[in-house]
């Protein structure tokens, strides 16, 4: 695998990737952050060698470079899944780039059901902590060890001191910021009611098909990583109804300007 992030850096560097201090995810129907970007290179990804092509419609594809807030950044607009039959491995790759290319911070958004009733679509979540249901890790292979630590501690996954900034940020913009569990399952699928009740018990705030495997990858690379969910439906097992993806989009696109605001807003701090 050194062999092959290797490459891929060295086709990002000639294109002018250079040195950006900050890794960004965009989660499913959030990309207005673009319009506020001073874009300076972007490359699809299909055209980066040993990168995964996104297969979701409103996932763009797209690797880009640029500035905001007097930082370098990378963004990915677009990320990956294991629903679209990649590996957990295929999945991280993109966060294994981004930390050879310079990256010390990744930031990372999803939109995601509201478990906690407590929680309404179109509000936002900190992620504080997470439980991982996808079925495996992407620390799991062989020769992990020589790109950063097998037995990655997970005590603290999100860092403390940015999820403290986002809070102070949040409070003096009026923004309400939930902060809560977050877990991971595989999908495509969405969940049953017994399922939804299940994570309820379990202790989730919010359930996604993505986040968990970034943030395990960015840990071991010890990079600092924070991370907002964009609650996009309320996952109520006594009042379940039928799944609109067209509502999710637009909630997620209604709820992006308060985390951008929160993003630019810590940017600048870092």
């Amino acid at each position: 695998m050194i062999e092959i992030i290797e490459e891929t850096v060295n086709y990002l560097k000639n294109k002018g990737f250079h040195k950006p201090q900050v890794g960004i995810i965009l989660g499913t129907g959030l990309s207005q952050i673009l319009n506020e970007i001073h874009i300076l290179k972007e490359v699809s990804y299909n055209h980066i060698p040993n990168f995964p092509t996104a297969t979701v419609e409103f996932h763009k594809g797209k690797l880009i470079y640029g500035e905001l807030e007097n930082k370098t950044l990378i963004v990915m607009q677009g990320r990956f899944h294991l629903y679209e039959g990649y590996t957990l491995q295929d999945v991280t790759f993109p966060v294994r780039i981004m930390e050879k290319l310079g990256i010390t911070t990744l930031l990372v958004s999803n939109a995601a059901g509201a478990i906690n009733l407590n929680f309404k679509k179109g509000e936002l979540m900190l992620l504080e902590d997470h439980i991982n249901l996808q079925g495996s890790s992407p620390l799991a292979f062989k020769g992990v060890e020589q790109l950063g630590e097998r037995f990655t501690d997970m005590s603290s996954p999100y860092n403390a001191a940015i999820n403290t900034k986002l809070k102070t940020i949040a409070q003096a913009n009026k923004i309400n910021l939930h902060q809560g569990v977050y877990a991971s399952v595989v999908g495509p699928q969405l969940e049953t009611r017994a399922e939804y009740r299940m994570l309820k018990i379990l202790g989730a705030d919010a359930v996604g098909m993505s986040t968990v495997p970034e943030i395990i990858v960015a840990n071991h690379l010890k990079l600092k990583a924070a991370a907002i969910s964009v609650l996009t439906d309320e996952c109520d097992p006594n009042n379940l109804q039928p799944i609109n993806i067209s509502d999710i989009i637009a909630q997620a696109q209604k709820a992006e300007p308060n985390l951008i605001k929160l993003y630019k807003e810590l940017i600048k701090t870092l």
